[in-house]
């Protein structure tokens, strides 16, 4: 794909890349499955992950694979209405403990033997020491503009950062990644996430609006009359309109990349309440992305349930979780190499029963 866009034609000629997934494959792989030395559908929903598989790969017997996750971290203009618990200097302050391999996405990743990509979209204090983890500098702007004001981003920042977010995906299918898990790190995130879900789910803001990373009920109050002046203010409701006016460079970009896998016939692993945000609009877009798409876990922030119904989406794991920064999503990862290995190293009946 062109390393870059430049406008919404663009972002339309991606979006035609998108095939549907192949049904023949997924009916393929569950006869296989059927002649396994099992009982039929025995494994429940790992032999659809593994039929899943199949059809966004083509074929009956999908290759195993490779992991990565891509942490995409961006600030929020949207913070000066006081709707987080933390300063935005924490954003850089992950960073740095991304690139010194300390934080909770490091661990996992390396637990899950999954390469792990971060990208700064655009945090407001980016760090001055990225030893160790090479963080990629791939910034849209110092943060975006207070979305109860104006608009977060320009239309050509928001086709910038799915220009980004697809690129990314180009690459590591390039480079042969099988399976690409999306995760993010931003304060002020989940406040833009709200928005969009309301606006694309749609969905009533009050049953949109969580805690984030903890807020207490004053700062819950902030939130959600900060979100009602954004949702009073502009009436977006297309998915391009609802990146620009409410979105964040990060959530943008984690659309991108679901296209972009999508657009490579990649499955992407879609983390918690903010990437599943990205996906909904990354589905509003291209809905054929959905069936690209398998959704990790369900978050313990507000809303994630019923943004999840709104693409119809049954996730992985239910652990409570809400960090955000890929984790939930990266846990899960090994249970798609899982359903792949059932359709190539389970003995077939007919290799074990006489015929």
């Amino acid at each position: 794909m062109p390393a870059a866009m430049t406008g919404p034609h663009e972002v339309a000629e991606l979006i035609a890349r998108i095939a549907p997934t192949d049904t023949r494959a997924a009916e393929q792989a569950q006869r296989l499955l059927d002649g396994k030395t099992k009982p039929r559908r025995s494994l429940g929903r790992l032999e659809d992950l593994a039929c899943r598989l199949a059809a966004v790969r083509g074929t009956a017997r999908p290759p195993l694979p490779a992991k990565a996750i891509v942490v995409m971290a961006a600030d929020h203009g949207v913070t000066e209405e006081g709707v987080s618990a933390y300063p935005q200097e924490v954003s850089g302050q992950m960073l740095a403990n991304f690139a010194s391999g300390g934080a909770a996405i490091n661990v996992l990743a390396r637990h899950a033997g999954a390469q792990l990509l971060v990208v700064d979209m655009g945090v407001v204090h980016p760090p001055t020491a990225r030893a160790g983890l090479d963080i990629r500098d791939a910034r849209i702007a110092a943060g975006t503009a207070n979305f109860t004001r104006g608009p977060a981003m320009t239309r050509a920042q928001a086709v910038a950062a799915i220009a980004a977010g697809a690129g990314i995906a180009h690459e590591l299918a390039r480079d042969g990644i099988g399976l690409i898990a999306i995760g993010e790190m931003g304060i002020g995130n989940t406040a833009s996430a709200a928005l969009i879900m309301h606006r694309l789910a749609p969905a009533p803001l009050a049953e949109c609006v969580g805690a984030g990373a903890g807020q207490d009920e004053a700062g819950m109050a902030r939130k959600r009359a900060a979100l009602a002046r954004a949702a009073a203010r502009s009436a977006a409701s297309l998915p391009r309109e609802v990146l620009s006016e409410f979105g964040g460079c990060e959530i943008a970009m984690m659309a991108g990349a679901v296209l972009g896998a999508a657009a490579q016939r990649r499955p992407v692993l879609v983390d918690g309440f903010i990437a599943s945000a990205a996906a909904l609009a990354a589905i509003r877009l291209a809905p054929a992305a959905r069936d690209y798409c398998v959704f990790a876990h369900q978050s313990a922030e507000r809303g994630h349930a019923r943004l999840l119904e709104a693409v119809d989406a049954q996730p992985l794991l239910a652990l409570g979780m809400r960090l955000g920064e890929g984790t939930g999503a990266v846990l899960a990862a090994p249970m798609l190499r899982a359903a792949a290995r059932l359709l190539t190293d389970v003995a077939d009946l007919s290799e074990v029963v006489p015929g």
